[in-house]
C-alpha cells in the first residue's frame, strides 16, 4: 500500500469514530506498525488535520479536514489520460462510460495546472472499436464478475461451428482482436477464443468451481507449457 493510500485509510479509520481511537486499535485495523501509526499521525497533522489525542490516551478528528488535491507527475498524467481513453475507444458501451467518467473525476480533483495537462494530453488513443467483437463482452465480463460460466457459439478459423462451455479467466485485448482465456469443457483444457468469433453468449447460472485465483495460475502455467514446447 503506498503512503498516501495509507493515509487516506486512516483519516477515513477516525472519521467513523466519535469517541477517541486508542493508537494500538488503529495500527491493528490498518495493518500497520504503532510506530508507523504515531508517524502518520504526525503527518496528518502537518498537512491541516485536526487530529487531537495522543499515545496512549487515543486520537480523535476533528470535523471539516479533507485531504490536499491529488498530485501527479506529468509522466503519470499522461499514463492516466492514455490509458483511460485506450478503454473508453475499445471497450463495450459500459467500459467507455466508467472511462470517461473515471478521467472526469481524476481531472476535477486536480489541481487547476494538472487538469488542464490532463485534459490536454498530446497522447492519443485511436478507437478500435468492432461492433462484431465486441457483442459478446458485456456477458464475458459479467461472467467473471460473478464466477460463472458461460455459454458460446463459436466458429473457428476454417468456419467450423462449435458449441462450448467455458470457464472464462482473462479477457486480453490485442490489435487484432479481444480474446478470451479460459478452460473450455469440450475439450478439457485451456483454450483461447477470438471474440470477433463468438456467435453467441449466454450466461450460465453454474459456478465455476475453482478459485480464480487458483485457475489463473494454471492457465498461466499452461501457457508457459505451450510457449516452451513451441506451440
Amino acid at each position: 500500500m503506498s503512503r498516501a493510500a495509507r493515509l487516506l485509510d486512516l483519516v477515513q479509520a477516525l472519521r467513523r469514530r466519535r469517541a477517541p481511537a486508542p493508537g494500538r486499535e488503529l495500527a491493528r485495523e490498518l495493518g500497520v506498525s504503532l510506530r508507523t501509526l504515531y508517524r502518520d499521525v504526525e503527518t496528518l497533522r502537518a498537512q491541516g488535520a485536526a487530529i487531537e489525542g495522543e499515545a496512549g490516551l487515543g486520537y480523535v478528528l476533528r470535523p471539516g479536514f479533507t485531504l490536499p488535491p491529488l498530485m501527479f507527475s506529468a509522466h503519470e498524467i499522461d499514463a492516466l489520460s492514455l490509458g483511460l481513453r485506450w478503454v473508453a475507444g475499445r471497450g463495450d458501451p459500459a467500459l467507455e462510460s466508467a472511462a470517461r467518467d473515471a478521467l472526469a473525476k481524476i481531472a476535477a480533483v486536480l489541481p487547476d495546472d494538472g487538469e488542464e495537462a490532463l485534459r490536454a494530453s498530446p497522447l492519443l488513443a485511436p478507437s478500435a472499436r468492432r461492433a462484431r467483437s465486441l457483442a459478446a463482452l458485456p456477458i464475458l465480463r459479467e461472467a467473471l464478475a460473478r464466477r460463472l460460466k458461460v455459454e458460446i457459439d463459436y466458429e473457428d478459423a476454417e468456419g467450423r461451428a462449435t458449441r462450448r462451455r467455458l470457464w472464462p479467466v482473462v479477457i486480453g485485448f490485442f490489435d487484432e482482436a479481444p480474446m478470451l482465456a479460459a478452460w473450455c469443457e469440450l475439450r478439457g483444457e485451456f483454450r483461447h477464443f477470438r471474440l470477433d468469433r463468438i456467435r453467441a453468449a449466454r450466461l450460465s447460472e453454474e459456478r465455476v468451481p475453482a478459485r480464480h485465483a487458483a485457475l489463473r495460475r494454471d492457465w498461466e502455467r499452461a501457457d508457459r507449457d505451450r510457449a516452451a514446447d513451441g506451440f
